[in-house]
C-alpha cells in the first residue's frame, strides 16, 4: 500500500509517499522564509505560499520516488488544527487527487499524527504519557493505546514554542526564535535572573507562558540589550522553561502511572532543543522513566508524521467530506 499526504497546517509545506511497511519513498519539507522579516508568521502569506509550492513538490516527490500518482492507494492530509488558510489549500488540493485517481481520502488530525510519531521508530508499552510542545500548542496526553487518547493538561495561553518566539522578538532576536535562544543561552548564566513559575503550585497539569514572557519583558526594558544580558536572559529563560515542564511531568506520572512500568514520549519541534532534552535525561535518571523521541526528521511539522498516522488509521477513517477544522481536537473514545 502506498500513502501520499500532504503538511499544511502552518508556515511549512510538506508532502510525503510512504509504503505502509514504513518505508519512505520521497518525504519534502519546505519552510517558508518570507515570515522571517516579520518576526511570527503572516497566515495571508503563508496561504499564498502554500498554493505556490504545493504543485511543484508534488511533482518531484512523483519524480524523486519513481511513484506514478495512479499507483497511490490512500491520499491524506492535515485537517486541524491549524490556520484555516493553509489546511483548505492542502486538503482541497489532496482532495482533488484522491477524486481524481478514484481512491480514498483520509483527514488526519496534526496534533494526533503527532502524538503517533514516537511509534514510528519506538515501540510502546502502554499505558503512556505523551508530552507535545510546539510553537501552538503545550500539552500532555495519557495513552491506554492508539485509539485511546486523553488530553490530561494543556497551556492555557501561548505555547512553549511561542513563548520563545516572543521572547526571543523583545532581545531583537530572528525569527523563529527558539534555536536563537538555545544558542545565546549556552554562553549565558541560567541563574542571572529569577523568573516567575506560572501554575507550578497548582494541583492541576495545565501550563501557562505568557506571565513568563512578560516577565522577561519587563526586565528586558530595564536594561541595555547587549550580549551579556541576551545571553543571560535566554539561558534564564530556558532554565524556567525547563522546570516547568519536568514539574508538571512528575505530577502527571504520579497521577496517572505510579508504580507502573512507564515510557514518555516527547513530540513538536520544540523536542528538538537539547538543554530540554538534558532535563528530561535528568528526570528519567531519577525517576527510572524511559524517554523517547520520533527521528528528528518527524518533530517539526512534516508529511512523514501524517502518513504514518495514515497507514495507522485508515482502515476506519475514510471521508472526503471532512471540513478542515482551525480547532481541531483529538476525539477520543473510551474515556
Amino acid at each position: 500500500m502506498l500513502v501520499f499526504s500532504v503538511e499544511t497546517s502552518c508556515d511549512e509545506t510538506s508532502v510525503c509517499i510512504m509504503k505502509d511497511d514504513k518505508t519512505i519513498l520521497s518525504h519534502i519539507v519546505h519552510s517558508q522564509e518570507i515570515h522571517k522579516k516579520y518576526g511570527g508568521v503572516v497566515p495571508e502569506l503563508a496561504s499564498r505560499a502554500h498554493l505556490e509550492i504545493l504543485q511543484n513538490i508534488t511533482k518531484k516527490a512523483l519524480k524523486d520516488s519513481g511513484i506514478r500518482i495512479g499507483e497511490i492507494n490512500l491520499f491524506s492530509a492535515t485537517c486541524g488544527p491549524g490556520l484555516i488558510g493553509g489546511l483548505l489549500i492542502g486538503s482541497t488540493f489532496t482532495k482533488s487527487l484522491a477524486i481524481g485517481n478514484n481512491k480514498p481520502f483520509i483527514p488526519i488530525n496534526h496534533l494526533e499524527a503527532h502524538v503517533l510519531s514516537s511509534f514510528y521508530s519506538n515501540e510502546i508499552k502502554f499505558p503512556h504519557l505523551c508530552l507535545l510542545i510546539t510553537g501552538g500548542h503545550t500539552q500532555i496526553y495519557f495513552l491506554e493505546n492508539t485509539n485511546n487518547i486523553m488530553l490530561i493538561g494543556e497551556t492555557i495561553d501561548d505555547a512553549v514554542g511561542e513563548a520563545f518566539d516572543k521572547v526571543a522578538k523583545i532581545l531583537g532576536l530572528p525569527y523563529p526564535g527558539g534555536h536563537e535562544i538555545e544558542k545565546k543561552a549556552l554562553e549565558g548564566n541560567e541563574n542571572s535572573f529569577e523568573l516567575p513559575l506560572p501554575l507550578i503550585k497548582e494541583n492541576n497539569l495545565n501550563f501557562s507562558f505568557s506571565g513568563l514572557k512578560t516577565s522577561v519583558n519587563l526586565i528586558a526594558k530595564k536594561n541595555h540589550l547587549n550580549d551579556k544580558f541576551i545571553r543571560d536572559i535566554s539561558a534564564s529563560f530556558q532554565k524556567c522553561v525547563g522546570n516547568i515542564l519536568i514539574s508538571k511531568l512528575d505530577r502527571a506520572v504520579n497521577k496517572f502511572c505510579k508504580n507502573k512500568n512507564l515510557s514518555i514520549s516527547v513530540v513538536g519541534g520544540v523536542a528538538n532543543n537539547n538543554y530540554l532534552k538534558k532535563c528530561f535525561q535528568n528526570f528519567e535518571f531519577k525517576k527510572n522513566i524511559k524517554f523517547i523521541y520520533p527521528p528528528r526528521y518527524m518533530m517539526n511539522d512534516n508529511a512523514a508524521m501524517i502518513a504514518w498516522a495514515t497507514i495507522i488509521k485508515h482502515s476506519n477513517n475514510h471521508n472526503l467530506n471532512f471540513k478542515p477544522d482551525p480547532r481541531l481536537t483529538i476525539q477520543l473514545s473510551n474515556f
